[in-house]
């Protein structure tokens, strides 16, 4: 679940129980308008569930395009450990998504 406020920030949220191994439920970032989509980074930090140490940063960057309640785009991920050093990435994701109504 994402929410994209109009200060420009976004969070994200995912079910903590997805991961038995490391705990990476909350990310957060920014966005921007740019052209006739948005472009925006979000970071994540992952513990480790058995020591509760900071173990790895994800900063995931994407551009979107918005039709009516749908969104469309693509994003790229590169993850890094405690040291900073590259793990993972870039990891190149499709993203669909569409506005949650009450």
């Amino acid at each position: 679940m994402f929410v994209f406020h109009s200060d420009g920030t976004v969070e994200q949220s995912n079910p903590d129980a997805g991961d038995p191994s490391t705990s990476d439920s909350n990310l957060m970032g920014g966005w921007r308008p740019d052209g006739d989509g948005y472009r925006g980074k979000v970071v994540e930090i992952t513990a480790d569930r058995t020591s509760r140490q900071f173990a790895a940063r994800g900063e995931i960057s994407f551009a979107l395009k918005v039709s009516g309640n749908t969104f469309g785009g693509m994003a790229s991920a590169t993850f890094f450990d405690a040291s900073g050093h590259l793990i993972r990435g870039p990891v190149q994701v499709k993203m669909e998504g569409e506005r949650v109504l009450p």
